[in-house]
């Protein structure tokens, strides 16, 4: 019966498609040329845990709100930390640990042509003959056992009683 207390935000949402089709005449005057979206460094998709955004970490539920500017300086704050800190490291640390990661996989690389699969291939050639032997050794060693015990055996009745 008072007055309505609830205010209603207004935002524009703009596809980032069409933002960048409404600048790119004002790229073309500057540089010479339209825009251009910068290459895709995950086209497989390897990295799809790591894409956190600020509400994925951080949720006010509708019951318990902070003041507006709060969360939007706190959204600021954790974008920038996190741009922020991903250079230092990566500026610090992408260099040694490309490195690194180039010796190991050279390495894995190496010993996968030159060892493992030589010695996979030399098995698989090995095996024909092996097979062969292995069979006629069965054939001559097992299989009189086992038909002279199953003919000795298959004159043997079980029989099952109930007390």
């Amino acid at each position: 019966m008072g007055l309505e207390t609830e205010r209603s935000e207004t935002s524009a949402i703009m596809d980032e498609d069409e933002f960048n089709r409404s600048i790119e005449p004002i790229l073309a005057k500057k540089k010479g040329r339209l825009y251009t979206p910068e290459p895709d460094r995950d086209p497989h998709d390897i990295n799809a845990h790591l894409k956190v955004d600020f509400e994925d970490v951080i949720a006010e539920p509708i019951s318990s709100h902070s003041f507006d500017s709060i969360w939007v300086g706190s959204h600021a704050v954790f974008e920038l930390a996190k741009y922020v800190f991903y250079l230092l490291l990566t500026t610090l640390l992408a260099v040694p640990m490309a490195f690194l990661v180039g010796i190991v996989f050279g390495v894995l690389s190496c010993i996968h042509v030159w060892v493992v699969m030589p010695a996979i291939h030399s098995c698989m050639m090995l095996l024909p003959p092996i097979q062969i032997i292995w069979a006629s050794m069965i054939d001559m060693f097992v299989t009189p056992v086992a038909r002279s015990c199953g003919k000795c055996l298959s004159s043997v009745h079980v029989k099952t009683t109930e007390n």
